[in-house]
């Protein structure tokens, strides 16, 4: 959830395959690290490929893993923390991840839960599919260890079988443009505005900024913005602003990766102002512009973080964790006649870090 991008809170009424090898994460930090020192070398290349079930294809949207100089890797997964792979007969089960910023020990404890990460949290969920939604920084204490986390699961969870993936977030398009343009002017619509400022105001973290480093900007600018898995539209906001960006998920994800791309401030500011909207689904007219994203885009149920449970609800609170008590949320919300599940608990506000395995028993 994001405040402040030039004109407050907007509330609206109203798939190429990325030929990426998935390796062991070899630049990880955080209490989670499995890796070698940074400044080690990499590793060298793996002569042979991995074996996986029939089936199974790694460079399918996996994601990739990128050194400093900005190469993606092929590297051996340490046969210590990668399960092997395992045989089956189709996809394992399917689950989704709300929104993280920074909260790294509830995004162990809560897919520690689920039987997706061992005690070490390393995977041991063999072909299980994992997708996290979005929004891994700021107001949280570790958002660059949440990434490392993710990056290295991506690499454990192929060598298994299954995959660990990620959508793109407005966190995400923020913490990018925080770094890339800082207090560069942009054109907000509402007077001028910078990247560096929104980010500041929406939790940014130092020590996230502090550590950094150039694969972690080119892991975020190779994100997704829209996935469809077994009739699930994920997607990260509840708005219908991805209509803006293609009629196709292939056309969606190559528009806002193009955008990032040419590194025109003005761009990626209009392109995070309009991932901010929110809202779109909730009162009256929500199932109808569920419905335009399901039949541009296909699935039969669309399934977002973004906007906290609690505020869909009506129910007071803030992001910041003024309110002590915190909100109360027992898992994923249902809405918009049963075609909208989100996700984004309210771990922010003191709520709930939510893992679910989909689909989603009513």
């Amino acid at each position: 959830m994001t405040q402040g991008a030039g004109q407050g809170p907007e509330v609206e009424r109203t798939a190429t395959l990325r030929d990426f090898r998935v390796p062991a994460y070899v630049n990880e930090t955080g209490p989670y690290d499995h890796g070698t020192d940074p400044g080690n070398a990499v590793p060298p290349l793996v002569e042979e490929p991995l074996e996986h079930p029939d089936g199974y294809t790694p460079t399918q949207r996996d994601l990739p893993v990128i050194n400093r100089r900005g190469d993606t890797l092929q590297v051996a997964v340490d046969p210590a923390t990668a399960q092997a792979p395992l045989p089956a007969a189709g996809p394992g089960p399917l689950f989704v991840v709300g929104d993280v910023h920074g909260y790294l020990d509830e995004l162990v404890a809560a897919l520690q839960e689920k039987g997706l990460v061992d005690s070490a949290a390393n995977w041991c969920a063999g072909t299980a599919r994992l997708w996290f939604l979005g929004d891994f920084t700021d107001r949280g204490p570790d958002g660059i260890g949440v990434i490392d986390l993710v990056m290295r699961l991506s690499a454990e969870a192929a060598a298994a079988g299954g995959y660990c993936k990620a959508l793109m977030g407005n966190h995400e398009l923020l913490l990018l443009g925080a770094k890339r343009f800082g207090d560069t002017p942009v054109n907000s619509g509402a007077g001028t505005a910078t990247f560096q400022a929104a980010w500041l105001l929406n939790g940014g973290q130092k020590y996230d900024m502090d550590r950094l480093q150039d694969h972690h900007l080119q892991w975020m600018a190779r994100l997704d913005a829209v996935e469809e898995v077994d009739g699930h539209l994920l997607v990260h906001s509840d708005t219908t602003a991805y209509l803006d960006y293609g009629d196709s998920i292939e056309a969606v994800n190559d528009t806002v990766r193009e955008t990032i791309t040419r590194n025109d401030a003005d761009e990626v500011w209009d392109l995070f102002r309009k991932f901010t909207k929110r809202f779109s689904f909730r009162d009256e007219g929500g199932a109808d512009a569920v419905r335009s994203l399901l039949d541009t885009y296909g699935g039969t149920r669309i399934v977002h973080g973004h906007s906290p449970i609690p505020y869909l609800l009506g129910e007071v609170g803030s992001e910041e964790g003024e309110d002590s008590g915190g909100p109360h949320v027992e898992g994923p919300h249902l809405y918009a006649d049963g075609l909208a599940i989100a996700m984004d608990g309210g771990v922010t506000m003191a709520g709930k870090l939510l893992v679910q395995q989909l689909p989603l028993e009513v």
